[in-house]
């Protein structure tokens, strides 16, 4: 069976997500940056195994991808997930899983990469948002996209209602995108993902509410 490495740095919904979804993966361990970070006791729940890299204790960036990757290494996975890991990966890092590293970002990417994404996209008055699972590449949340899901942006939004909005798709597609991924169905072609027996109700393009 192929293995899955989660990463986190909080309170790890997504990772719980990929946990309820029942994959047909083993979950080798859930990592966090963060020794403090809730979603360790969640992962403990499900009787996943758990590890700290905490970056605090590194004198530099490069230090802690080092030991980061020799920590994720021992359980030689499949893929590795980032469910809100909120630490810069270098260079090396994330060439040395290429191709088998993904992050789901909570905006439709190529727009508004980075933080604050929905108080951007009600800045700028967008009528859909939405979030993004891609492949992680040296470029911050530019990787190739495998899956995108959209919800309409409301006259009445605030951060908060439209991110619990936008959070809901995440956890539907994450789990989809890396269930494509251990099943051998997802190929990068250059900058671009190709799902073979693409079969349109599988994949979450858009939110039912848009269709309303």
């Amino acid at each position: 069976m192929k293995s899955l490495v989660i990463l986190i740095s909080g309170r790890g919904s997504n990772m719980r997500a990929l946990l309820e979804a029942r994959l047909p993966v083993r979950v080798a361990a859930v990592i966090s940056n963060n020794p403090e970070a809730a979603g360790l006791e969640i992962a403990k729940m499900y009787d996943v195994e758990t590890g700290i890299v905490d970056h605090r204790t590194y004198p530099d960036r490069a230090a802690f991808d080092i030991a980061l990757a020799r920590k994720i290494d021992f359980y030689r996975p499949s893929l590795v997930a980032l469910a809100g890991f909120m630490r810069m990966l270098g260079d090396g890092f994330v060439n040395r899983y290429k191709g088998k590293i993904m992050n789901v970002h909570p905006s439709l990417l190529p727009s508004f990469p980075g933080l604050g994404t929905h108080e951007r996209a009600l800045e700028e008055g967008v009528r859909i948002h939405g979030c993004t699972v891609h492949f992680v590449t040296p470029r911050m949340d530019h990787g190739p996209i495998i899956v995108q899901a959209a919800v309409r942006v409301l006259p009445d939004d605030t951060n908060e209602t439209l991110a619990a909005r936008v959070l809901q798709q995440e956890h539907r597609i994450y789990p989809e995108a890396v269930h494509l991924f251990m099943e051998g169905r997802l190929k990068l072609s250059g900058s671009h993902v190709e799902v073979s027996n693409f079969i349109s109700d599988n994949l979450v393009l858009y939110s039912p509410e848009l269709h309303k």
